[in-house]
């Protein structure tokens, strides 16, 4: 559900996110079509959620997806077969209807002529309706596009259809503004989506999502916890259906890693469980309760999702943490509040400046301060208040988004052009060609500006070089050519391509160019050092606070690491003392660190731990060490934990709710850190007259 190489998105909002490089023809095609269900959470809808039927937060997508093999008379044929065949949903047909666009005489025909759709039950609809992106030929923006057709169904006891299934024939390239700036892609390609809560009310006879089985006993422990009876239709209906649809999104969220926090992915954690708090607070619930919801989600979602159980104890824990700050800030903010209503009392209006300062300043949700004024008979500028909020968002930068996620940059035109090979397991010196130059966010064809400021970027053909992934940072170094010296100082990966970020020291550079890339070993080995020592600190947590010490985030540099990982408190004095003491007899017993590639359920079987959330190949790099730390990790590694040397903790500290963090020190740097300890006792020694260290005060 967290994206982890597409920083365009701070969820996956859709069934197509995974497979962008393959609609934009970007990379290798290992395979032409794919059938997903994909975890999505979208807040665009937020406060649909729990007044209509259908309108979600978190939701599962179901998706069929051809890139250049079927197009549209297989999509619409097998759509139809699915929804009314008896072998799969067998829905009444005469209960289906259908959109198509405007001018898409060949969906038209296909409906109506091969499938037997009367005319009558085929509707044109303009680009707002039926084109993705929505009204994309006249507003942009540019890239990938085209029109679609979506299916309804009119639900028995229904009076409006619902649309249960889109499907998009993306066989245009958006170039500029119109008129003729669609042109036809070389390779059509297919993207579908249908929502499987709302596919389940459908054949499950119910008019609402929450009806479902797997939604109404969520909706149920709401209620329950509310100490309310739950029905949709009592009054209390609305408030029990926002809350068990946001606690189920945020325990999927904080299962994968999002904690709550100021911004990006947490604040839409933060924000949707101050929602569901607010809806109980209103309700007169005035301690924390949304915890008390996470075994009720899990029992429903763990058939499909099974690890979601190994962290409930973690993910109620950050709830509730969220839910105590939540409540604090209501008891703040009140005053406040009341100030601004009694003010408000001769124009019955709180204005939007004053209603953005108590958000901004108290952390008030807008819908908070809009429920508490009609309490006191006032109303919000709700106009004035977004104008607030969107001032702030454009001088913050908070609400700079991309325009589009298909949009080709020089990144893309290069990915295009084939990946990078990676060798670097094996070798830090690798003869290369150039094969793009990136400055100025252009492709150049060459660059001769020795001394220039801002950094540019060089893509290889093949690399020794790390790209910065998985928390490890990436390499630096050099590449070399005659009298072309080029210095690397860091490395970033987009998929399969390579980025060598730097600075061209002398002579030239063009695409085509062989150079020499070799990678600093000094500052490898530092890496390489502190990654293994991270796994040992993985170990050594487990063995000393219990295995649901999971990873929630590590960063891994030269000699120096910093690890985070889901604990409700700070660790003692003593388990510091074991956790360091476990990383060194580890790293004593010179165990041997091996890696292969296993097949994902091989490697599982075999005990390998991996990051929750994380999505993996089929195949996997796993690293053991010994016969007591097994991990999926694409890290470089050393070939013997002795090779550490040694580690020192450095600190332990808390970095969001529920997660902690301990950074520590390896090799070269944890002896000097010991050399600074044994100086400092030596002065102190010195400054009070104390024969020996055990004489010092304490």
């Amino acid at each position: 559900m967290i994206p982890k190489d597409d920083p365009t998105v701070l969820f996956t909002p859709a069934g197509m996110n995974q497979f962008k490089n393959q609609f934009l023809g970007i990379g290798p095609l290992e395979f032409t079509k794919a059938t997903t269900s994909q975890k999505c959470l979208r807040t665009g809808d937020i406060g649909n959620v729990g007044v209509t039927a259908y309108h979600h937060t978190f939701f599962e997508m179901l998706g069929n997806f051809s890139f250049g093999d079927y197009f549209k008379r297989e999509a619409i044929h097998w759509a139809w077969e699915f929804l009314t065949s008896r072998t799969w949903l067998g829905l009444d047909p005469t209960r289906l209807t259908v959109t198509v666009y405007l001018d898409d005489d060949e969906a038209f025909g296909i409906w109506n002529n091969e499938i037997g759709l009367p005319a009558d039950r085929i509707s044109r609809c303009d680009e707002s309706e039926n084109f993705w992106p929505a009204s994309s030929p006249s507003q942009g923006p540019d890239g990938v596009c085209g029109p679609c057709s979506e299916i309804y169904y009119l639900a028995p006891g229904a009076t409006k259809p619902v649309e249960i299934w889109n499907l998009v024939f993306t066989q245009f390239n958006r170039v500029g503004n119109p008129p003729n700036n669609l042109e036809p892609l070389p390779k059509k390609n297919i993207d579908t989506g249908m929502g499987l809560e709302r596919c389940a009310s459908c054949l499950q006879g119910v008019l609402s999502n929450f009806e479902i089985d797997i939604l109404r006993p969520m909706c149920v422990a709401a209620g329950d916890a509310l100490r309310l009876k739950y029905s949709y239709d009592a009054p209390h209906g609305r408030a029990c259906r926002r809350i068990a649809d946001h606690v189920r999104a945020c325990t999927f969220a904080i299962h994968e890693g999002a904690v709550p926090g100021p911004d990006k992915a947490s604040y839409i954690v933060r924000l949707l469980l101050r929602r569901a708090a607010m809806e109980g607070y209103l309700l007169g619930q005035k301690s924390p309760f949304l915890h008390t919801l996470v075994p009720a989600i899990v029992e429903g979602m763990r058939f499909p999702y099974p690890e979601i159980a190994e962290t409930v104890a973690t993910v109620s824990s950050v709830i509730r943490a969220e839910e105590e700050q939540f409540l604090d800030v209501v008891d703040r903010g009140l005053p406040r509040f009341e100030k601004l209503a009694a003010r408000a009392k001769s124009s019955g209006v709180i204005s939007g400046a004053d209603a953005f300062d108590l958000h901004q300043t108290y952390g008030f949700l807008i819908e908070l301060t809009e429920t508490l004024a009609g309490q006191n008979g006032l109303t919000v500028d709700r106009s004035a208040y977004e104008q607030a909020r969107r001032r702030h968002e454009a001088t913050s930068g908070s609400g700079a988004f991309a325009d589009s996620v298909m949009s080709a940059g020089p990144i893309d035109s290069l990915k295009k052009q084939g990946g990078t090979r990676f060798l670097g397991y094996d070798s830090l010196t690798v003869e290369s060609r150039v094969v793009g130059i990136i400055s100025g966010a252009e492709l150049v064809e060459s660059f001769t500006a020795a001394g220039h400021e801002q950094p540019i970027g060089i893509a290889l053909d093949r690399t020794p070089f790390y790209g910065e992934s998985g928390g490890q940072v990436g390499d630096a170094g050099r590449l070399v050519s005659g009298d072309m010296e080029f210095s690397v100082v860091d490395t970033q990966k987009d998929g399969d391509l390579w980025i060598h970020v730097g600075h061209l020291l002398s002579g030239s550079l063009k695409t085509g160019l062989v150079v020499q890339a070799e990678v600093d070993g000094e500052r490898r080995a530092g890496i390489r050092r502190a990654h293994s020592a991270t796994h040992l600190l993985h170990h050594a947590l487990h063995l000393t606070v219990g295995r649901e010490a999971t990873q929630r985030g590590s960063r891994v540099q030269h000699d120096e690491l910093r690890f985070d990982f889901a604990h409700n408190q700070a660790l003692t004095a003593d388990e510091l003392v074991q956790v360091e003491d476990r990383i060194n007899e580890s790293i004593a017993v010179g165990a041997t660190v091996t890696t292969e590639l296993l097949p994902i359920e091989e490697a599982r079987k075999k005990g390998a731990m991996a990051l929750f959330g994380e999505k993996y190949p089929d195949e996997v790099r796993v690293v053991s060490m010994g016969d007591f730390s097994i991990e999926l990790c694409g890290g470089t590694h050393l070939s013997s934990t002795g090779q550490v040397g040694l580690c020192r903790i450095v600190s332990e500290e808390p970095v969001a709710r529920g997660v902690r963090r301990i950074t520590a020190v390896t090799g070269p740097k944890a002896l000097q850190r010991c050399r600074d300890t044994d100086d400092l006792v030596a002065r102190l020694q010195r400054q009070l007259k104390a024969p020996q260290a055990t004489e010092l005060p304490t």
